[in-house]
């Protein structure tokens, strides 16, 4: 009789071993790479007072092709249009706020030396009409960009109070005062850098949309508002654009029909950033293919 069919525990272990042999010189399975994540999307925004609202329809038509943005930066009304659709809140409730937007909800008549205006109702802006107060109750990231009267730099916000971000990145040079924050003179973030194209790059994203809205069509200016606004649009006309070459697109919406104030034209805005955005879809597709491609061949 065999030593194993004596004693169960060593025809156990004899087993055993050989079970661990099989596994041990078994041919192994090709190991499986780490599929590349997708491209990072930046949506980088830029000011127009009203003109701001067509950022929407850009967005809006991203959301309904399924194409996600990972992060969004902006200036003035680029950083309020930002914000309203960083919050997550349903497009149509966004629209409405908008649309319900007068020069009383973000300003207030106040001369002084530095400016003729006050936009102290932006501070509470965000808690009162979007329902958040701080970049980290945000569902998108986003960053806003000012600029520092001093040195000229662009300073970005990325967290803590939004409504101090936006005061800063709106106080439009001449007509609003400049915000004091943290031992700097802040003012609208387009006299740095009139798309914050950088700011994206900052957060990683791998393609980078800017939309740039143009100044509304050369009229007869009227008020103190028209004067202001034609001459910086001239400004950043003749200003260096290096913005552009590190943008992957630039989207312009045809908006110059439309007035600094024309917020009650909410809905022929929102639709002249759509047009513009659905135009563009075949160039962001192949953007973001080639984006995929790339990481394809690197992983």
């Amino acid at each position: 009789m065999k030593e194993s069919e004596k004693n169960p525990l060593v025809a156990w272990v004899q087993n055993a071993i050989g079970r661990v042999r099989e596994f041990a010189y078994a041919p192994r399975p090709p190991m499986l790479a780490t599929p590349p994540r997708a491209p990072r999307l930046g949506m980088a925004l830029g000011g127009g007072f009203a003109r701001g609202i067509a950022h929407l329809g850009i967005l809006r038509v991203l959301e309904e092709q399924g194409i996600p943005v990972h992060c969004i930066t902006g200036t003035s009304a680029g950083a309020l249009a930002g914000l309203a659709y960083a919050t997550g809140k349903p497009f149509e409730e966004i629209a409405l706020a908008a649309a319900r937007l007068r020069f009383g909800s973000f300003g207030k008549w106040k001369l002084s030396r530095l400016g003729l205006a006050s936009n102290q109702p932006l501070e509470q802006y965000p808690e009162r009409i979007l329902g958040v107060r701080t970049f980290e109750e945000l569902k998108i990231p986003l960053a806003i960009s000012a600029t520092d009267l001093m040195s000229g730099q662009a300073v970005y916000f990325q967290k803590g109070s939004l409504g101090t971000a936006l005061r800063a990145s709106c106080a439009y040079p001449g007509l609003f005062q400049p915000v004091a924050h943290e031992g700097r003179l802040l003012v609208d973030g387009f006299v740095a850098e009139a798309v914050p194209v950088d700011a994206a790059r900052r957060m990683g994203a791998d393609v980078v949309i800017a939309v740039f809205l143009e100044a509304e069509a050369m009229v007869l200016p009227k008020t103190i508002m028209d004067v202001i606004g034609r001459s910086f649009a001239i400004i950043q006309h003749q200003a260096d654009m290096g913005w552009r070459a590190k943008a992957d697109l630039v989207i312009t919406p045809n908006v110059r029909e439309f007035a600094w104030d024309d917020f009650p034209k909410t809905a022929q805005i929102i639709a002249a950033g759509a047009e513009a955005a659905t135009a563009a879809l075949p160039r962001i597709t192949n953007l973001l293919e080639r984006a995929a491609e790339m990481q394809r061949q690197t992983a």
